[in-house]
């Protein structure tokens, strides 16, 4: 079904209706679960915000969901700020961190690889966001089958 059209505005412009929604509102049923994983360059793009937001969604839809950050991705779960830790340098400079904040405030989980925090970026466990869990790198291939094995819902995104 074609996107509703309202009618145009002074200019020309036909404008779209963005809150039309063409697929029903899933909903988890009890027990579904979802995994995200983030094995992308953090900050140099919008991916890694866009993909945290729809963890929050898909949390909200009432899957229990967990997110994963390995590889370059674990860069997503450090501590920011300036000129001092937390401080936003400029509007939205803090953006992901707020959005894993406020994913593991309702209830989400965040996964962090400590091989790639310590051995690829040079960060202890203590840069990471308050909340945030270190695992083992042997730990990231399990929590996909874990989740495989449960049937999960699972979102991976990579960018280079």
């Amino acid at each position: 079904m074609p996107a509703v059209t309202k009618p145009a505005n002074q200019k020309g412009d036909v404008l779209v209706d963005y809150e039309q929604k063409v697929f029903e509102d899933v909903k988890a049923l009890p027990g579904e679960k979802a995994l995200v994983t983030f094995h992308t360059v953090a900050f140099e793009g919008s991916i890694g915000l866009v993909n945290m937001l729809q963890a929050t969604r898909i949390l909200r839809k009432g899957f229990e969901t967990s997110v994963l950050l390995y590889g370059p991705g674990v860069t997503l779960g450090l501590q920011r700020g300036f000129p001092t830790l937390g401080d936003e340098a400029f509007p939205g400079h803090l953006a992901v961190n707020k959005q894993i904040e406020k994913f593991m405030s309702e209830g989400g989980k965040v996964y962090a690889c400590r091989f790639a925090l310590q051995a690829l970026y040079g960060h202890g466990e203590g840069a990471l966001i308050p909340g945030v869990i270190p695992i083992s790198p042997l730990d990231v291939l399990d929590i996909i089958l874990i989740h495989r094995r449960d049937n999960a819902f699972m979102l991976h995104t990579w960018t280079l």
